[in-house]
């Protein structure tokens, strides 16, 4: 059970929320309900919550400052009491300056009472200051919510704003740092797609991140519907049995006996509007300045918001299964740490990314050793192209110029970064 102190205006609190925030079996308790930031400064030293919920509706424009005043008086309490932002919606900007601003993450009030209660709930036991483990859960919760407080470990990166963040610290990073790129040939008359590809990659990754804008071209008219992206993306990404990239989906269009099949590899949209990184609790998912749809698998608490909000089913969630967990012993391929993101993550070790939202990133590993990413390599019918928009003699550029170019979903505004041509 968590103790909450709202700053808000009186009755401003989803009432479909009174469930988990009132009454003798409610998950959490509601101290108090203020409107006043003063008054709530003062509470803080009374009540002693666990976590503020600051509804930035109540307060409009001033809520920025609202929030840095509540931040530093609970730091000045002596304890740890994570400000919770409360808005129906935030996008990536917003988001960026609630966390500068002090906020240790945020909810959606669009969610429901369960969902809200799961939020609170992994944030406070992650700050180390909920009253009752995971265990103790609230009623008829399912397994997917413990494995998801379980996971609400990962949070700590946002939670503890003291030990893991600085004023200065980016919430949407854009980390790259290019080593040993190849030396190529000159291009040449004849030379294959994938040598000039590869030869505007490393121009490319000479560039600041942020005038790169990568783009994916899937030529359907070549796709074979081998599976040989979908298998090497996890090979070469180590993703276990439930988790995948780059799906192929099949079709079959046609009467009898005119039948056929349609193939459709289908990785990460790397949306320009993204719709799954508005909805994320914790920031843990953002659109890094490259354009590519990144996720923090130290902050992910596995809400699995992102993965309903994706309308390209995109994501998939890590249940920490392996492939050989029914035989004598786990094989040593996978075991291995994972090369996403740099950033070590071993799953035999317990953690991340078991339980975290995972997706494609175009291979972000890849590029900075400026090798294309494995779907493109592997391709035997050479259908996909990656490159940079940005530059306009690149191979991408000529594509999604001709008129053959489309991209799924147009109509959502989603501006996909991923073209097909057909």
């Amino acid at each position: 059970m968590a103790r909450l102190l709202a700053v808000s205006e009186l009755g401003a609190l989803p009432s479909s929320w009174r469930s988990v925030l009132s009454g003798t079996r409610a998950p959490h308790r509601l101290l108090a309900e203020t409107a006043d930031a003063g008054e709530a400064e003062r509470l803080l030293g009374t009540l002693e919550p666990d976590l503020i919920l600051l509804d930035l509706a109540s307060f409009g424009r001033e809520s920025r400052e609202i929030c840095r005043r509540l931040a530093s008086a609970a730091g000045g309490e002596g304890r740890l009491v994570p400000v919770v932002a409360l808005s129906p919606h935030l996008d990536d900007e917003e988001r960026g300056a609630l966390l500068e601003a002090g906020a240790s993450g945020y909810v959606l009030t669009t969610i429901d009472a369960k969902g809200v209660a799961i939020a609170l709930q992994a944030i406070a036991e992650v700050a180390g200051s909920a009253e009752s483990g995971p265990q103790q859960s609230p009623p008829s919760v399912s397994r997917g919510d413990v494995l998801r407080w379980t996971a609400a470990a990962a949070a700590v990166a946002l939670v503890l704003p003291g030990r893991a963040r600085t004023a200065e610290a980016d919430p949407n990073p854009s980390p790259s740092a290019p080593r040993d790129l190849p030396d190529l040939p000159p291009a040449a008359d004849g030379e294959s797609d994938m040598l000039r590809m590869q030869r505007e990659l490393v121009s490319t990754m000479g560039k600041p991140v942020g005038e790169r804008k990568w783009v994916m071209v899937i030529d359907l008219r070549k796709c074979s519907g081998c599976d040989a992206c979908t298998i090497a993306c996890k090979a070469e990404n180590q993703l276990p049995p439930g988790v995948v990239y780059r799906p192929v989906v099949e079709e079959e269009v046609g009467t009898y006996p005119n039948v056929t099949r349609r193939f459709l590899p289908r990785p990460c949209m790397q949306c320009e509007q993204p719709p799954c990184t508005p909805v994320c609790p914790v920031g843990a998912t953002w659109r890094r300045e490259d354009g590519v749809i990144a996720i923090d698998y130290d902050k992910c608490i596995g809400c699995r918001y992102c993965l309903a909000a994706c309308p390209y089913s995109a994501r998939t969630s890590d249940e920490g299964a392996y492939y050989t967990e029914d035989t004598p012993a786990l094989q040593l391929y996978e075991l291995q740490t994972s090369p996403e993101y740099d950033g070590g993550f071993r799953r035999a070790d317990g953690g991340s990314p078991k339980g975290n939202a995972r997706k494609c990133h175009f291979c972000l590993h890849r590029l900075e050793a400026g090798a294309l990413p494995a779907c493109v390599t592997s391709c035997i019918g050479h259908a996909t192209y990656f490159g940079d928009a940005n530059d306009p003699e690149s191979l991408v550029s000529e594509l999604i110029g001709r008129p053959e170019a489309h991209r799924l979903k147009e109509e959502l505004g989603t501006k996909p970064r991923v073209y097909y041509l057909s």
